[in-house]
Parts: C-alpha cells; sequence; structure tokens
C-alpha cells in the first residue's frame, strides 16, 4: 500500500539534505502514518483507515462520517 493518508490525502514528498559544506543530497519526508480501525455508528461496523495525525484531528473535529464524506468528494478514499 502506497504511503497516503486516506483522509487529507497527505504523501510523500521529496527534498534535499543540506550538509555542513552546503552538499546537496535527495531525501524523502514521510507522512506521520497510522492504520487505524474507527468504529462507524451510522453503519454500525469497524472501518480499518491508513490516516495520518492531522487525519486523526480532523475526525476528532468533524466526526468520522463527515470527514469520510469529505475525503470520497476530494477522491482520496474509493470506498471504506
Amino acid at each position: 500500500m502506497s504511503k497516503v493518508c486516506q483522509i487529507t490525502g497527505k504523501k510523500v514528498m521529496v527534498g534535499n539534505n543540506v550538509s555542513h559544506s552546503n552538499r546537496k543530497t535527495k531525501r524523502k519526508f514521510f507522512v506521520n502514518l497510522f492504520t487505524k480501525k474507527l468504529f462507524l455508528p451510522e453503519e454500525d461496523r469497524w472501518v480499518s483507515l491508513k490516516v495520518s495525525a492531522a487525519g486523526l484531528r480532523i475526525i476528532n473535529k468533524k466526526g468520522l462520517a463527515a470527514a469520510l464524506k469529505d475525503a470520497q468528494q476530494k477522491g482520496y478514499i474509493t470506498n471504506f
């Protein structure tokens, strides 16, 4: 599975390591992802998601059903 948050759409970014002598080599900035099982009371079932720390905060703020609906509209998740 790819390292992409299913709620926010965050994914790996590419940048540079910069040494003391100012040499630059490529590096990756990974997303802070968790595999979480969350209960969806509207459908009375558990949902397994790969979600970032920011995605968990969005779920806490909006609620799971609203966050899943927004992610589906934006195309981050197809089915859950």
